[in-house]
């Protein structure tokens, strides 16, 4: 799996729209891991509400976005150092991914993303020499 960079990290500029989820994309930080079966992502997304989550596969890309609702409250803040903020990520699968068999589910503020492995697909792996 692969991140795909934001526009923000590339320094390019962009409509409003781009620049709040360029700006709200640190929000949910991403943990990937491997299992002998799947790789297993970690959205860390707390205080949001399960039902605004969506994700999306289109070839080869798994987007995971959050939009609030509608309504949301927003105080006026003394101090703020964390949002409950829309978000959107985009990650490249790699081909041994199945994705018709993604799963996710969101617990205790972490939204677990189960991307399992076509068995005998396997990611090839190759020593890169550095000199």
């Amino acid at each position: 799996m692969y991140y795909n960079q934001s526009c923000a990290a590339k320094g390019e500029q962009g409509s409003r729209h781009r620049q709040l989820l360029n700006r709200t994309m640190q929000r949910a930080a991403v943990n990937v891991y491997r299992t002998e079966n799947s790789f297993e992502m970690l959205v860390f997304a707390p205080g949001r509400i399960k039902e605004h989550f969506k994700l999306d596969v289109k070839g080869n890309q798994l987007t995971v976005s959050y939009l609030p609702p509608e309504g949301f409250s927003r105080p006026d803040w003394i101090l703020r150092e964390y949002s409950r903020g829309g978000f959107e990520r985009t990650f490249a699968l790699h081909e041994s991914v199945d994705t018709a068999n993604i799963s996710a589910k969101y617990v205790d503020g972490v939204l677990q993303v189960s991307l399992p492995l076509i068995p005998g697909k396997e990611v090839e792996k190759r020593d890169i020499v550095v000199n």
